[in-house]
């Protein structure tokens, strides 16, 4: 298994869909379709996480290829107080946290009821299950995500 702290986020875990090799550095990690484990987390994050942490928050956006400022703007609140939800200061108000994953399932998916998507959020957040760990796996269908 390798930890993939790649990504910001320090719960994923690649059963496999990598491969390692030696580098005049040390260890080097090649991964498989970097691409498709960046959609599959990200679609995870938006189906199943009550609530976005900080650096969820900032996996998506970058995954948006967004700034601070962009994302802000879009928001319509202020740059500094994304830094703040990201770094963990202040808690990624709801309404952020469901903005945040209309935008990124409408940018990955196209089309997506809207409604349905807050509805589904709003059911999570009365769930109190802790996902410590995920496990990707690599799959002839793409990665598969699971929380462990």
């Amino acid at each position: 298994m390798y930890h993939y702290t790649e990504s910001g986020l320090r719960n994923v875990w690649l059963a496999n869909g990598y491969r390692t090799h030696a580098t005049d550095y040390g260890r080097g990690v090649a991964f498989d379709d970097l691409e498709g484990l960046h959609r599959e987390i990200g679609r995870w994050l938006c189906a199943f996480r009550p609530r976005l942490t900080g650096a969820e928050f900032r996996f998506l956006r970058h995954e948006l290829d967004l700034s601070q400022a962009a994302l802000a703007g879009l928001l319509g609140n202020d740059a500094q107080s994304v830094a703040l939800w990201e770094k963990g200061k202040v808690r990624v108000p709801a309404w952020a946290d469901r903005l945040m994953r209309a935008l990124y399932r409408e940018h990955t998916e196209g089309n997506v009821k809207i409604r349905s998507l807050i509805e589904t959020v709003a059911q999570l957040e009365t769930k109190t299950r802790a996902v410590t760990r995920l496990e990707a796996r690599d799959t002839r269908h793409g990665w598969k995500l699971k929380a462990a």
